[in-house]
């Protein structure tokens, strides 16, 4: 008998399996494993501050509370150099910090994954130090373990980078130019507070054009799509005068509207029309009749229009 068969026949095989039906399992768990998890963040209240914090507000910090009964921690947009995270000394006008970053230069298909390796990094890594990968190795655990299901974030944006430097301290010249180059490109965004679901935004990117972006978190991906055809086959899909819809775009699972706006208007005059219009959403995402020909052809629209990022 060859060493191969005898090491063939050695193999422990799980109960109920022949060897084929075993080598499949491994090679479906293997891919299960590659495979890019389609809603990273699902299941946290802060699903959609999180997605948008990650995909295109371009500088914030969101305070998460206490982790680690240690020390404060962060959530913030992007660190200098795009780093995974840094663990800030503390000075007398600030306690000992941890910022984990949701931007960074380096990350896997699994964002979820990810953050929860920084946020278990930073609970217990020395101060002054800092991660260079999010990366995750296997060792971190579950996100829902270190984020509360129920939690909420308090973000705070910026129209500049200054938070890179701590309270009181003076910049050194790679810093210093880290934030002018940051700042060169930094995009004027605010998010609109409305009752609604999940996190809305307004960005203004130049070009003579603002946006809002509304990031939603329906399980239903197809109902959006439609409640918004029937709602556009009406004339009725804007955010008042002067507004268009733009389309949808699809980041981390979850649908993502875009509206085209007067930049000249102002960001915070938005919520009334934002409540209006989720009040006419909700009733569409309730209509079970079939489309008719206009619905159908606005649906076909907004579909072909439609883009995944990240």
């Amino acid at each position: 008998m060859s060493k191969r068969s005898k090491k063939k026949n050695r193999e422990e095989l799980p109960e109920g399996m022949s060897r084929r039906q075993a080598k499949l399992a491994r090679r479906a768990a293997e891919r299960e494993a590659l495979a890019k998890d389609p809603r990273p963040f699902k299941g946290l209240a802060c699903e959609a501050d999180l997605v948008a914090l990650q995909m295109f507000v371009p500088s914030a910090v969101a305070q998460l509370g206490d982790a680690s009964d240690q020390r404060n921690v962060e959530l913030v947009t992007v660190l200098p150099g795009a780093v995974a995270a840094v663990v800030r000394e503390a000075t007398e006008h600030a306690p000992e910090t941890a910022q984990v970053a949701l931007q960074v230069q380096s990350r896997s298909d699994h964002p979820g994954r990810d953050l929860a390796f920084a946020l278990h990094w930073a609970q217990t890594a020395p101060a002054g130090e800092s991660l260079a990968s999010t990366a995750a190795d296997g060792s971190q655990p579950e996100l829902n373990q270190l984020i509360p299901a129920d939690a909420e974030l308090t973000i705070t944006e910026y129209s500049d980078f200054s938070w890179w430097v701590p309270e009181g301290a003076t910049p050194d010249v790679m810093t210093a130019q880290a934030i002018r180059r940051a700042e060169e490109t930094l995009v004027p965004s605010h998010q609109i507070t409305a009752d609604v679901p999940g996190s809305v935004w307004w960005v203004n990117p130049g070009g003579g054009k603002a946006h809002i972006r509304w990031v939603r978190t329906d399980d239903n991906e197809e109902r959006v799509l439609q409640a918004l055809a029937r709602i556009a086959a009406r004339g009725e899909l804007k955010l008042g005068q002067e507004t268009k819809f733009a389309g949808v775009f699809r980041t981390h699972g979850l649908v993502v509207p875009v509206w085209d706006l007067d930049p000249e208007r102002p960001f915070d005059s938005y919520t009334q029309d934002l409540e209006q219009l989720n009040k006419e959403l909700d009733a569409e995402l309730g209509n079970d009749a079939q489309l008719d020909a206009d619905e159908r052809k606005q649906l076909q629209n907004i579909k072909s229009r439609q883009v995944t990022i990240g």
